[in-house]
């Protein structure tokens, strides 16, 4: 029998192959995600009624994923249209991101009248935020730190602090009353060091769900302004807080009156599009002819980034956007989303009464938008996921979306068995 001849590997590739093996063995096991660990436990339970109000997306009265009618119709028409599939600009869709604009400054807005808007598509509002922070870091005058609210989205902190900016935070949570703490949010901003960046949550402020009123934004804005901070507005939630596209963006309106600003734009949530990532950023400038230099650097940034977005979500938004027809069936879209999760509220409230419930829940209906503060101690929330399997972040806040006819009832039960101390 022939033996076989060995294969000599070359001691230097035998060398390469074992150090590239322990090129990255300093690197550490990072902490998993406080959602999709909600999630995961959420799935391992065996509970019939079991309810998962960590996740932050829509769900039906059922309990399912749901797609807007509006955004079903825009597909059919699309897919009639038999586009290509070639590369956008840099900049995106150029039509969605003009009628992004407008959604959120208003058709008759002076900013858009002007020319002084620099809009460009991003991927979500992550994206877009990413987008805005690149741009800061390299061509804001002032000092790179960034004041957000307390608390904030927790990816703000690590998307700014990636950009290069230190984070620090205002008052704005106020846990006694679950609301807002106006007094304590407006002596803060004004002792931030002017040339600051501030962040700004539009609407349905995430992870709250406590806005400030009309007349509330109005003392914000004169505060931030005469401390010369600079404005970054996130509204990832435009109708789908209140069911009112315009009042919804009544801090974005008021803000771009005043002076340059920044805004992040999601359409994951209002339009339910959230594996199509369509977001939109938007610099506001002092002139036209700043905001077309403040493109050209904007598109500069992107280029490497990631080239160019993706075409097919930013389609549909445009078409329900500029059709007259779907735009109207998606402001009925956005109502009755936005309704549903009202009545939940409305409904959480009034079961908790009906189990005898004693605390004050008045905070449930008064917040708004998809997340609910609950006031729930960790102690508490560890408890209702541990008796009755209903699964949340540790810091009490729930997503309403979660609740449907079928548990609020059950809800209202545990939430009042589980706080009674």
């Amino acid at each position: 029998m022939a033996m076989r001849s060995a294969i000599l590997i070359p001691r230097s590739v035998q060398v390469l192959g074992a150090r590239s093996q322990s090129v990255f063995s300093h690197v550490e096991m990072g902490p998993p995600d406080a959602i999709l660990g909600v999630t995961e436990a959420f799935k391992k339970d065996t509970n019939p009624k079991k309810m998962n109000l960590g996740v932050g997306a829509y769900r039906d009265d059922e309990g399912k994923p749901f797609v807007l009618p509006s955004v079903r119709q825009a597909e059919q028409k699309l897919a009639e249209q038999k586009h290509d599939k070639e590369y956008l600009p840099i900049g995106g869709l150029p039509a969605f991101c003009e009628n992004a604009a407008k959604l959120a400054l208003g058709k008759d807005s002076f900013v858009i009248k002007t020319g002084r808007n620099a809009t460009v598509q991003g991927i979500s509002g992550t994206g877009a935020l990413r987008i805005g922070a690149a741009f800061l870091e390299k061509h804001l005058k002032g000092n790179k730190t960034v004041y957000m609210p307390n608390p904030t989205w927790g990816n703000h902190i690590p998307l700014f602090k990636h950009c290069n900016f230190e984070v620090k935070q205002y008052r704005y949570y106020q846990p006694k009353t679950c609301g807002l703490d106006l007094q304590g949010a407006l002596e803060d901003i004004s002792k931030i060091p002017e040339g600051s960046v501030i962040l700004l949550h539009a609407c349905a402020h995430n992870p709250t769900g406590v806005d400030p009123s009309a007349s509330e934004w109005l003392e914000i804005e004169k505060v931030v302004r005469k401390r010369n901070l600079f404005p970054f507005l996130d509204m990832a939630y435009q109708g789908f807080a209140t069911g009112d596209i315009d009042r919804d963006a009544s801090a974005v309106r008021i803000f771009s009156q005043s002076g340059p600003m920044c805004l992040a734009q999601s359409f994951a949530k209002n339009m339910g599009l959230y594996g199509e990532r369509v977001g939109a950023f938007s610099l506001l400038c002092d002139s036209k002819e700043e905001a077309e230099r403040c493109m050209s650097q904007i598109k500069i940034l992107i280029r490497p980034m990631y080239s160019n977005p993706p075409v097919h979500g930013a389609r549909i938004a445009n078409l329900i956007l500029s059709d007259p027809d779907l735009y109207a069936q998606w402001l009925a879209d956005v109502k009755l989303m936005a309704g549903r999760i009202i009545s939940m509220r409305e409904r959480l409230q009034q079961g908790l009464k009906n189990e005898g419930s004693t605390r004050n829940w008045q905070h449930i209906v008064n917040q708004i938008g998809m997340f609910c503060f609950t006031g729930m101690k960790p102690h508490q929330v560890e408890k209702l996921t541990k008796d009755y399997s209903v699964y949340l972040t540790k810091d009490g806040r729930i997503s309403v979306a979660g609740i449907s006819s079928n548990n609020v009832d059950y809800l209202a039960h545990a939430i009042h068995n589980c706080t009674k101390d």
